[in-house]
């Protein structure tokens, strides 16, 4: 199913919020095929039950570059994706108040009862965020060297490799679990709907609409409903 100018290609994110994100997406009225609920499917891009309309599923962190570069011209993308790479040619209309959770600063316990965040100079953080995690530190006047990671970041004090980190937190769960407390709170992540800018004005109508759909799906409760 190569793109058309007449197709509409929907980017949604693989991970831990797909399922809420799907949920949505139906209630909007895009329906995948079945093999799009398969976990042992190995297609990534999928039809729907309106022939002009595909489902592409990609990794979290992709979907904002789908978008920018045109692949898709819909998708839904955490808030954090979008302060990482703040694409220009991303319009981000939507608030979805799906995958809540939050965006900190955490450093080990042991550290952490004699440490005084606002007596920083200087910081080795390991991230997945370093565009983020750089200007956070920069707007406290704090050098910020960071490590960058795609997963696994909590071991990252525990090995020696630096004591703190910048990365998503839900539950808390899993930095206690490595030993680490949040000691900033940097910000609150929920997923957005995605557009891109030069669809949005070539097919005014067309993506217009899909973002009055949406938009009425938060403002009707439907994201509660669908988390």
């Amino acid at each position: 199913m190569p793109k058309n100018d007449d197709s509409l290609v929907v980017a949604l994110p693989n991970g831990r919020i797909l399922n809420q994100v799907s949920a949505l997406v139906r209630r909007a009225g895009i329906l995948a095929e079945p093999a799009f609920e398969d976990p042992n499917a190995r297609q990534l891009r999928f039809a729907t039950s309106d022939s002009n309309i595909a489902v592409i599923r990609v990794r979290s962190f992709d979907v904002a570059t789908f978008v920018a570069f045109g692949a898709a011209d819909i998708g839904i993308a955490g808030r954090d994706v979008l302060m990482e790479f703040d694409y220009h040619e991303v319009y981000a209309p939507v608030n979805l108040g799906v995958g809540r959770c939050r965006l900190v600063v955490a450093e080990t316990a042991e550290l952490a009862p004699e440490d005084d965040p606002t007596k920083w100079s200087h910081v080795r953080v390991a991230t997945k965020y370093p565009a983020i995690a750089r200007r956070h530190f920069e707007a406290r006047g704090v050098q910020a060297e960071c490590i960058k990671l795609n997963g696994a970041i909590e071991l990252a004090p525990s090995l020696g490799l630096c004591r703190r980190i910048v990365d998503l937190v839900d539950t808390g769960a899993t930095l206690k679990a490595n030993g680490l407390v949040e000691v900033e709170h940097i910000a609150d992540i929920t997923a957005r709907l995605i557009v891109n800018r030069i669809s949005l004005k070539t097919r005014p109508e067309l993506i217009g609409n899909w973002i009055r759909i949406f938009r009425d799906l938060v403002e009707d409760g439907e994201t509660l409903s669908a988390s």
